[in-house]
C-alpha cells in the first residue's frame, strides 16, 4: 500500500498542485497552455528520443498487446457511443464525442508519469509503442465517424504527421536503427527537457481541470467516467493477461495505459466539430478527479506494492 501511495501521490499531487494554483489565480489559464504547448512540442518528445535510442526494441511485433488494447477500446467506445444516443438521445455528432471520451486516454498528461513511475524504464518502450499508435487510430476512426465519407483525408494525415509526438516517435526509432551515437552535447541538452516533461505535463493537467470542470450533462460524464477508468481497464486485463500472449509488464502497461482519464484530445476534437463540447469537458473532469481511486485500485490489482 505504501509503494501504492509512493506512486500515486507524486502524479496527482501535481495536478492538485496546479490546480489550486488556478483555483487562488496564481497562475493563469495561458500559463496552463503554455505549459501543455511545451509538454507536447518540446518535453515529451525530448523524453521519448531518450527512452528509444536508449532501449532495445522488440524483435517481433506484439499483436497480442495491439489486439489486447484495441479490442477494448472498440467495445467501450460502442458501448459509449450507444448510450449517449440511445438513453441521453443525443445527435450523432454528440454521441460520437461521447465515444471518444469513454474510449480515449489522456496518455502524454497522466498516463505517462504514473506508467513510468510504477515501471519504470522497463515499462518505457510498450508505452511509447502503444503512444505511437493510439493517437493515430483514435484520431483517425472519430474522423471517420463523424464526417463519414465526407472526411478530407488530406488534412487528416497532414494533422497526424504533423503532430509533435508522433514524429519524434518516428525520428527516435529511425535514430536507435541508424545505429548512431547519441553526442554528448546532445544528452546534455535532452536530458534537463526530458526532466522537466512530467512535473510540467501535470501542473497542465491541473490548470486544465480547473479551466473545463464539469459544466453540463453531468450525469453522462459520470458514466461515460466509469466506463473509461474501470470497465476499460478491466477488458484490457482479460484480453491481455488471459487471451492473448502478452509479457506481463506490457500486459500491466496496457492496463494503467487504460486506467487513465478521458483525454483533452476528445475536448479539442469536439471544439473542432462544435459537438459535445460540455460533455467532454464534463467526461475529462470528472474521471481526472476520480482517477486518483481508480489507479490506486489497478496498481493494487497489478501487483505493484
Amino acid at each position: 500500500m505504501l509503494h501504492i501511495l509512493s506512486i500515486v501521490l507524486p502524479v496527482f499531487g501535481l495536478i492538485g498542485l496546479g490546480f489550486f494554483a488556478r483555483m487562488t489565480r496564481l497562475v493563469s489559464d495561458r500559463t496552463g497552455e503554455g505549459l501543455s504547448d511545451y509538454v507536447f512540442a518540446i518535453a515529451i518528445p525530448c523524453l521519448i528520443f531518450k527512452t528509444l535510442t536508449g532501449t532495445a526494441m522488440p524483435d517481433a511485433e506484439p499483436w497480442g498487446y495491439w489486439l489486447s488494447y484495441f479490442g477494448a477500446v472498440a467495445l467501450v467506445w460502442a458501448l459509449s457511443h450507444w448510450i449517449a444516443a440511445r438513453f441521453f438521445q443525443l445527435d450523432h455528432g454528440a454521441s460520437v464525442v461521447a465515444g471518444f471520451t469513454g474510449a480515449q486516454a489522456n496518455t502524454v498528461l497522466v498516463g505517462v508519469p504514473l506508467i513510468l513511475q510504477a515501471y519504470g524504464k522497463e515499462g518505457a518502450v510498450p508505452l511509447f509503442l502503444l503512444i505511437a499508435v493510439h493517437l493515430p487510430i483514435m484520431f483517425t476512426v472519430a474522423t471517420v465517424l463523424i464526417e463519414g465519407r465526407s472526411a478530407h483525408w488530406p488534412t487528416v494525415f497532414r494533422q497526424l504527421l504533423m503532430h509533435p509526438i508522433l514524429l519524434s516517435i518516428l525520428f527516435s526509432s529511425g535514430f536507435h536503427l541508424s545505429g548512431l551515437e547519441v553526442p554528448d552535447f546532445a544528452k546534455q541538452l535532452i536530458d534537463p527537457i526530458s526532466a522537466s516533461a512530467l512535473p510540467c505535463a501535470l501542473f497542465a493537467m491541473g490548470v486544465a481541470l480547473k479551466r473545463y470542470g464539469v459544466r453540463s450533462q453531468i450525469s453522462l460524464a459520470a458514466i461515460l467516467s466509469a466506463i473509461k477508468l474501470l470497465l476499460h481497464p478491466a477488458l484490457v486485463y482479460v484480453l491481455a493477461f488471459y487471451v492473448f500472449p502478452v509479457p506481463p509488464v506490457w500486459a500491466g502497461v496496457a492496463v494503467l495505459f487504460a486506467s487513465s482519464p478521458s483525454g483533452i484530445n476528445a475536448y479539442l476534437f469536439a471544439e473542432r466539430y462544435k459537438t459535445g463540447v460540455a460533455l467532454a469537458s464534463g467526461g475529462i473532469a470528472l474521471s481526472t478527479a476520480l482517477s486518483v481511486l481508480s489507479s490506486s485500485l489497478w496498481l493494487a490489482i497489478l501487483g505493484i506494492r
